[in-house]
C-alpha cells in the first residue's frame, strides 16, 4: 500500500498520494493552530492518518514497538520494528526510517530507564534540529518514564489525541471513497450473513462471516465481536458465543468493521432467524428503533450543536431508559472518532459540545431494548455530512417483515 499510484476500492478511484497529502496538511494545520513543534504518534490508527504506514495494527495497539515524529515543519521520521524498513518504500509522505527503540516491559525488562533515556534523548534531537526553537510537543500515549525523560532535556508534553481527533473529524475526498468502499464491503458481508442465517447455527458461525468477507476483500480488522441472539440481546453488548440461534430468534449485530484502506464500516442491523412471522412485540421493537434513526437523522447537519441535537433527539420511551446506548451519533473515519454525543441524560456527566460541520462522516445510533424485557434491536445508519444536509454512506436494506404492524 505504500506507492503513491492510485487504486480502486470498489467503485470508488482513491488516490493514495492525494489521500496521504490531504491528511498531512490537515495533521500539521491542527499543530501550528496550537503552536507545537509536532507530534510524536504511538496509536497505529493515528500512524496510519499521519502517515500511512501499516504494520501489525493489533499487536501494536498493546505493544509499543512503532512511532512517527511528524514536525509541524519539516520531514517525517518514521521509527518502525525490526527490520520493517522496506515496508515504506515508496511513500513520498515519510523522509526517513528509523528502528524504534522499544522500552516498554515486554520488550526492555531490566533496561527500561536506559532504553526510555535513549529514546527521549532521540526525540528531544528531532524537536531542537525541526522546531525552530520550539519545545512544545504533542504525544498522544506514553508512560511516566518516558514523559520524565523529555522533560529532562527540556521537551513540554501536551496532548496528542486531542490533535489527532480534531484533524480526523472532516474528510476529504479520497478518506471519503475509502470509508464507501469499507462499506461497500461490509454490506457484502451483511447480505450473505442475512443469507446464512438458519436455525440451528451458532452465533460464532454467524459471526465469522463477516470476519471471512472483510478479510477475502481486503480489511483489516474487527473492533468488537458484538452479536446476540433471542434473550441474549437484551440487555445490549452480549459477546457471540457458542449459543445456538433458534427459530424466531432476533439477531442483532453491529460490524464495527476496519475494511479496506483501515477505514471503518459501523453499521448495526436486526434480523429474525427462520422462515417465521415476527411477533407484535418485536415489530414494536423495531419499528422504535427505525423511527428513532429516522428522526435523528432528519436532525443532523452542518451548524448543529452537539448539545442542540441531544436536546431535540427522539426520546427513547421510558421503558427503554435504562437500557439506552450510550450515544445517539458518533463520529466514523479509521474507527470511531470525535464526535460522541451522549443522550441529554448523561450530558451533565459525559457529555461536551461542539458543532457539526460539512465533511464529517458519522453514525447514527439506536438501541431499543426495554428493562426486563426479553429481546433487543440495535440498528445503527453511517451517513456523510454535507453543506446541506446527509449523504447515506450504507444503505443495506431495514427488515420489511419487522415494519409491516403499525405500534
Amino acid at each position: 500500500m505504500a506507492p503513491d499510484t492510485a487504486v480502486r476500492a470498489g467503485d470508488e478511484p482513491v488516490d493514495l498520494g492525494a489521500l496521504r497529502a490531504w491528511r498531512l496538511a490537515r495533521l500539521r494545520a491542527e499543530l501550528q493552530a496550537r503552536d507545537y513543534a509536532g507530534v510524536l504518534l504511538y496509536d497505529p490508527i493515528n500512524i496510519r492518518y499521519a502517515c500511512d504506514a501499516r504494520n501489525m495494527a493489533v499487536w501494536s495497539l498493546h505493544n509499543a514497538v512503532r512511532y512517527v515524529f511528524v514536525p509541524t515543519e519539516g520531514p517525517v521520521v518514521l521509527f518502525d520494528f525490526h527490520n520493517c524498513a522496506h515496508l515504506s518504500a515508496g511513500n513520498a509522505v515519510i523522509s526517513e526510517v528509523r528502528p524504534a527503540v522499544a522500552w516498554y516491559y515486554f520488550s526492555a525488562g531490566s533496561r527500561c530507564r536506559e532504553l526510555a533515556g535513549r529514546w527521549a534523548a532521540e526525540v528531544a534531537d528531532l524537536v531542537t534540529r525541526h522546531g525552530g526553537g520550539n519545545r512544545r510537543l504533542a504525544i498522544d500515549k506514553c508512560e511516566p518514564l518516558g514523559c520524565a525523560g523529555l522533560a529532562a532535556r527540556g521537551v513540554e508534553v501536551f496532548d496528542g489525541q486531542e490533535v489527532m481527533e480534531l484533524a480526523r473529524r472532516v474528510k476529504g475526498p479520497e478518506e471519503i471513497a475509502c470509508l464507501k468502499a469499507s462499506v461497500a464491503v461490509c454490506e457484502e458481508a451483511i447480505g450473505a450473513m442475512r443469507a446464512a442465517l438458519a436455525p440451528g447455527m451458532t452465533e460464532n458461525e454467524l459471526w465469522s462471516i463477516l470476519n471471512q468477507v472483510n478479510a477475502a476483500r481486503g480489511g483489516e480488522w474487527i473492533e468488537t465481536r458484538l452479536l446476540a441472539a433471542g434473550g441474549r440481546s437484551n440487555p445490549w453488548f452480549h459477546e457471540c458465543g457458542a449459543d445456538v440461534i433458534q427459530a424466531g430468534d432476533m439477531v442483532s449485530f453491529d460490524t464495527d468493521m476496519i475494511g479496506p484502506y483501515g477505514y471503518c464500516a459501523d453499521i448495526s442491523r436486526t434480523f429474525l432467524c427462520g422462515a417465521t412471522e415476527p411477533r407484535d412485540e418485536q415489530r414494536r421493537l423495531y419499528q422504535l428503533a427505525w423511527e428513532q434513526i429516522h428522526f435523528n437523522m432528519q436532525l443532523v447537519k452542518p451548524g448543529l450543536g452537539f448539545r442542540e441535537l441531544a436536546e431535540g433527539a427522539w426520546r427513547l420511551p421510558a421503558s427503554c431508559q435504562a437500557n439506552r446506548y450510550s450515544v445517539v451519533v458518533h463520529g466514523v473515519g479509521l474507527c470511531d472518532e470525535y464526535p460522541a454525543v451522549v443522550y441529554l441524560e448523561d450530558f451533565g456527566a459525559a457529555g461536551y459540545d461542539g458543532v457539526f460541520e460539512a465533511g464529517m462522516a458519522v453514525c447514527v445510533e439506536s438501541y431499543i431494548g426495554e428493562e426486563g424485557g426479553h429481546e433487543g434491536v440495535k440498528l445503527e445508519q453511517q451517513v456523510l455530512i454535507t453543506e446541506t444536509g446527509i449523504e447515506p454512506l450504507s444503505t443495506f436494506p431495514f427488515e420489511d417483515a419487522l415494519l409491516r404492524k403499525e405500534i
